[in-house]
């Protein structure tokens, strides 16, 4: 049986995708490297999967004295990933990126071990383009990643879990009771919640739902009683089913994170998307929204200008447009990239 090792963590934008690959691989022994953070705590859970912790090495952008020390960290890091790898013996390393995953690839690299690794993001992130120039390819979500980049990038499209294809609306309508006679919109800010859409959402609501039934996931710890109608809009914290309420909805207001935009895109699903302003993020999101929004997959709402009156516009032009969107996203090549990458996986680890 082949052995491959998967990298990349820190966010759940670098661990929930390696784990919609592993959903699907066959005939694989698998290895999952990654720091005593959030992967260890998600990935341990697999029992299919051996997971061993290594040390990791965070890239620091700004000018600072610790800086020095990464690469004396990196240079450590890198002497135990190869003793691990050589322990292992796999037939290739498949990355996700993020400074967890850097170590890992540049020993593989040394070891001659095939490496292959992925960008989420319109724009190739820190550790993808140090990775890339070892790497066998760089897989990208988007086409125009895969265009500009480089040689070795190639356009496969995002993974996506398969648990998104299986939504059952009807849960969630019978665990709310919600009889459905308005159009459901979603909003969801992520685990944590998002604090800028959560407070348009709170003070619109008065106006969204008498148009609207209004599903908002607050995110954890941040349930809040507000002077609100209870008819046509539930709060709840934080759902690990969310491809039920995905199902549920006739739009999705969210985040641009890549992880979610794909499984939305996957599924079909019209969305309005409110990127992080780039003064929270390095820009990935709203170049993200900006390249669904151009190619007819979604619509934006910059946070400088959300507010109950931009809400209600986009909301109504979404729901107005919701067949043209759904077309949009079904001419799409790629939308679940989850075949493609395995097939690369198969190749490589077979003529390494």
């Amino acid at each position: 049986m082949k052995k491959i090792v998967f990298t990349g963590g820190g966010t759940a934008g670098h661990i929930m995708p390696n784990l919609a690959l592993i959903q699907n691989l066959k005939n694989y022994k698998i290895y999952y490297l990654g720091s005593n953070g959030m992967e260890k705590e998600i990935v341990s859970k697999h029992k299919n999967i051996t997971f061993v912790e290594i040390p990791t090495v965070k890239f620091i952008r700004s000018l600072t004295l610790k800086n020095l020390l990464i690469p004396f960290k990196l240079i450590k890091s890198i002497s135990t990933c190869k003793k691990i790898l050589k322990d292992i013996k796999p037939d290739i390393v498949f990355s996700k990126g993020g400074y967890v995953s850097v170590p890992a690839c540049l020993s593989a690299s040394k070891l001659n071990i095939p490496v292959l690794t992925h960008e989420s993001d319109l724009t190739v992130g820190l550790a993808n383009k140090i990775i890339a120039k070892k790497a066998k390819y760089l897989c990208c979500s988007f086409r125009e990643t895969a265009n500009s980049f480089g040689k070795n990038a190639i356009f496969t499209g995002s993974p996506v879990r398969n648990e998104i294809f299986n939504g059952n609306k009807n849960i969630v309508f019978k665990r709310h009771n919600i009889t459905k006679n308005l159009p459901i919109i979603l909003v969801v800010g992520g685990s944590l919640g998002a604090k800028a859409i959560n407070d348009a959402i709170f003070g619109s609501i008065s106006k969204l739902a008498q148009k609207y039934f209004i599903i908002h996931i607050v995110g954890k710890n941040n349930l809040k009683q507000t002077k609100t109608p209870t008819k046509n809009y539930i709060q709840i914290e934080f759902s690990q089913d969310i491809e039920d309420y995905f199902d549920a909805s006739d739009i999705v207001i969210s985040r641009a994170g890549s992880n979610t935009i794909f499984e939305l895109l996957a599924i079909k699903k019209p969305m309005i998307l409110i990127p992080l302003p780039k003064d929270s993020s390095r820009g990935d999101q709203i170049l993200n929204a900006q390249n669904f929004e151009k190619h007819g997959l979604a619509n934006i709402i910059y946070q400088e200008d959300l507010n109950t009156s931009t809400l209600l516009n986009k909301i109504n032009y979404t729901l107005q447009n919701k067949a043209k969107y759904i077309s949009a996203m079904s001419k799409l090549k790629f939308s679940c990239g989850n075949e493609k990458i395995i097939s690369l996986i198969d190749k490589i680890s077979t003529n390494k």
